[in-house]
């Protein structure tokens, strides 16, 4: 009680696959691209060789449901602890509507709404003999988010919100964490650099409100149209490696490994990052795309 210290921690999960899986930050993201249900699945183990290190996994998909209207559902579901493990389950579903704002570019506006379900589980810890950590316990939770997604065929820019409500996580009348709200930025280009090679510049940035500024540079190259190569800084945490192979015209994985370089760097092992991506042409519409998507 004498001593004390402020500190400042990760809240909601972070990818560094971020590119793959904008819809989990941003609302307003869309594929534009009509008859084609664009899903995903993704795992990221954080900070290998520390107990209790964050596990994230997220199922995701976006379904155009006509020209200017596009859904997408997410759920992720997020580790953490060891001691008294905590998980969070995040449901949301996602309504965008675009707008076309020139002959190349669109808007999308993008509206978020779902729940996350706090749980938390001492049952196997040293403190489940004190009566605030008896049983395991958990709370649910409204979330409500906002986004812009300014898009052309080969690049992209946004701005979100994907919780608007902040509040205060209580169980059975004892406080036990604190929601925040969490501002995102990011943007992306894709150009040609050589015969067969493009480049994919992107960036993210994330703000999170009475805590430190953070983002993410990352430059992937695609050659041939089927092998991803690339590298990521993460501000004062980490520098990441990237890869991804186009199986098919529908079927893509990717793989990142993140090399710590912040004072946990002698603690952990790296962090791996899986995802998987899946397009399904239910009508057929495939062949009528003249404008691919490369984000």
């Amino acid at each position: 009680m004498v001593f004390c210290s402020v500190t400042f921690a990760q809240q909601e999960p972070q990818y560094s696959q971020y590119m793959y899986n904008m819809s989990t930050v941003n609302p307003g993201y869309t594929t534009g691209q009509r008859g084609l249900i664009s899903t995903g699945l993704l795992y990221r183990r954080q900070w290998t060789g520390i107990e209790g290190g964050p596990q994230t996994a997220n199922v995701f998909g976006n379904i155009p449901m006509s020209e200017k209207i596009e859904l997408s559902v997410n759920y992720v579901n997020d580790k953490i602890g060891d001691a008294i493990p905590v998980t969070n389950d995040y449901i949301n579903v996602d309504f965008a509507y675009i707008t076309r704002i020139s002959d190349q570019a669109r808007l999308s506006y993008g509206l978020k709404t779902g729940i996350n379900s706090f749980k938390i589980n001492p049952s196997g810890s040293d403190v489940a003999d004190d009566p605030a950590f008896a049983d395991n316990t958990s709370t649910t939770q409204l979330n409500i988010g906002a986004g812009l997604f300014l898009f052309t065929s080969n690049f992209y820019a946004g701005v979100s919100s994907p919780n608007l409500l902040p509040s205060d996580i209580d169980i059975e009348g004892i406080g036990v964490a604190e929601t925040k709200t969490h501002i995102y930025g990011i943007a992306g280009y894709v150009f040609d650099f050589v015969d067969e090679v493009k480049l994919k510049p992107s960036f993210v940035v994330k703000q999170v409100i009475d805590s430190p500024f953070t983002f993410d540079l990352s430059l992937n190259s695609l050659i041939y149209d089927k092998f991803e190569l690339g590298v990521s800084y993460r501000y004062t945490d980490s520098f990441i490696a990237l890869a991804g192979f186009n199986i098919t015209q529908s079927l893509k994985v990717g793989y990142s490994y993140d090399f710590s370089v912040s004072e946990l760097s002698g603690y952990n092992n790296g962090s791996h990052e899986i995802v998987l991506l899946y397009n399904f042409d239910l009508l057929q519409f495939g062949n009528k795309h003249t404008s691919p998507r490369f984000f």
